[in-house]
């Protein structure tokens, strides 16, 4: 392959994952055309996208930004991207490795989450982006309706005490007959 070729295709990969900021790096070997196509089409209704790379040519466009054990392009490399969360990215592809016609022959490689490489088990446990807004707000909301709770019982307690007064019948007054 000349020079030019290589050069453009690096182009068109870098192009393709510009703006992809998570990633499952897999290998697939032995799988029959069906169950892949059927594979595929599962995934993309999801929109997850798959994409067989060359291991020389992904690797420089990519380990401009971080850089990989070198385990990780050995053999065949299918780049799976999209869905709403690498979490999400995640789980879709764990569906497929526990499954029987792909046990063997479908392996992860490695994840990718802001282009820092991270184990695949830790992938499926990561919050997507509204479960980590959740949690930063949960923890925010925790003190203040503590400090609200503790403002707002004094008044109450405060308020019950002058109802009672106000409830009780004056001294000087009979009580009124039933």
């Amino acid at each position: 392959m000349s020079k030019q070729v290589k050069q453009m295709q690096m182009d068109a990969l870098a192009k393709d994952f510009a703006g992809v900021s998570e990633l499952v790096l897999l290998t697939i070997s032995g799988v029959d055309a069906q169950t892949e196509n059927a594979m595929r089409l599962t995934l993309r209704k999801k929109n997850v996208r798959l994409q067989m790379v060359k291991n020389s040519l992904f690797r420089r466009v990519f380990t401009s930004t971080s850089t990989l054990p070198e385990e990780t392009w050995n053999g065949p490399t299918v780049i799976a991207w999209g869905g709403d969360s690498l979490k999400g990215l995640s789980k879709e592809i764990e569906t497929f490795l526990k499954d029987v016609k792909l046990k063997d022959k479908l392996k992860v490689k490695t994840a990718f989450a802001e282009g820092q490489p991270l184990p695949f088990a830790k992938a499926l446990t990561m919050p997507t982006r509204l479960e980590a807004i959740g949690e930063v707000v949960a923890a925010l909301m925790g003190p203040a309706n503590s400090i609200a709770s503790a403002l707002t019982a004094a008044a109450g307690e405060l308020a019950s005490q002058l109802q009672t007064i106000a409830e009780k019948a004056p001294e000087g007054e009979p009580a009124p007959a039933a």
